[in-house]
């Protein structure tokens, strides 16, 4: 192929022209009514990095126990969307523990997003650790890029730090679009503000070039760090499996890693303890030049999906999807 139908082959995985099943939480009326009010709206956002950065680290947990207990009461979809998705994990249960289910996963999820916002908006230091970095690419691997390749599971952004700590290069994170605009804006100036100068921070759809953006990086030896578990609406995506159910995910990861003649190594940031974190770091899955394109790309994607299901089995209460998967 082309080096311009590659690009093009990268741009429809981020916005092409099959559609992909979207993983983000199922809005309607409510949202209409509320607007910047709602869950998805720009009020929240400000009004939770307002709050970690005035409260004393202490009074942080007390509140996220006060506002996870709020939500979970009125979510009513989101509730039956967490609990559906980790029956694929962790089986049928009862009433009872269906509710311990939702309302740990949302108490992660409060952690996690607080979390994100101290990183961001505060000075307070936090504790990284990392499992597998003999997978690392070393020697001559070095000098080709990286798609570190994570999920929807922990603390991704966090894990998007890991290269810093280990080598030297620019790294490209591609961060998914918020629903509301304003929101979007906020996020966006927030890590435009507070990420370092060896970051370059990119949303999914604000660049219809970002495809070649991002190749032309991957070039030059640097890293991109992206999600490769859930489809846009619009993305082209690949059959594949999560957790032992059909699941199409987007083709973007695989297709840039092919593209750029580089591995795709599954990275992901489980939350610890209190802003501790354990990155762990799979073993890469380097494309095969020797194989068709469309099936390298489906071996690729699937072999993702199972470090997919591995991460979400093993902290599966750090699962963040908040739309049913298979309802």
């Amino acid at each position: 192929m082309s080096p311009t139908g590659t690009i093009e082959q990268i741009q429809e995985g981020a916005h092409g022209v099959d559609a992909g099943a979207s993983q983000a939480p199922e809005v309607g009326l409510a949202r209409r009514l509320l607007g910047r009010y709602h869950v998805t709206g720009a009020f929240w956002f400000r009004f939770h990095q307002w709050g970690v950065r005035i409260l004393p680290s202490w009074a942080v947990g007390p509140v996220i126990l006060l506002f996870t207990t709020f939500f979970f009461l009125c979510l009513r979809r989101i509730r039956r969307a967490i609990a559906d998705n980790l029956e694929a994990v962790l089986g049928p249960c009862s009433w009872a523990a269906r509710q311990r289910r939702i309302w740990r996963t949302m108490w992660n999820h409060a952690w996690c997003n607080s979390e994100r916002y101290e990183r961001l908006s505060t000075d307070r230091s936090f504790t990284v650790e990392a499992d597998g970095l003999e997978s690392w690419p070393e020697g001559e691997e070095m000098d080709r890029g990286l798609v570190l390749v994570t999920a929807h599971v922990g603390a991704w952004d966090v894990g998007s730090y890991l290269p810093r700590a280990t080598e030297r290069r620019h790294v490209h994170v591609v961060r998914e679009q918020e629903m509301d605009e304003e929101a979007q804006e906020f996020i966006e100036a927030l890590y435009r503000e507070r990420t370092a100068d060896h970051f370059t921070t990119h949303f999914s759809r604000d660049n219809p070039a970002l495809g070649a953006v991002l190749l032309s990086a991957l070039r030059r030896g640097e890293i991109v760090g992206l999600q490769g578990d859930r489809a846009a609406t619009t993305g082209r995506t690949v059959p594949a499996e999560i957790l032992g159910y059909p699941l199409r995910l987007p083709a973007g990861p695989a297709a840039l890693a092919r593209a750029g003649g580089c591995p795709a190594v599954p990275v992901f940031c489980f939350r610890e303890g209190r802003r501790r974190y354990r990155i762990s770091i799979r073993p890469p899955i380097v494309p095969n030049p020797d194989v068709e394109q469309e099936g390298d790309l489906e071996r690729i994607t699937n072999a993702l999906a199972a470090e997919i299901s591995w991460a979400i089995r093993h902290r599966p209460h750090q699962w963040f999807c908040f739309r049913a998967l298979w309802a």
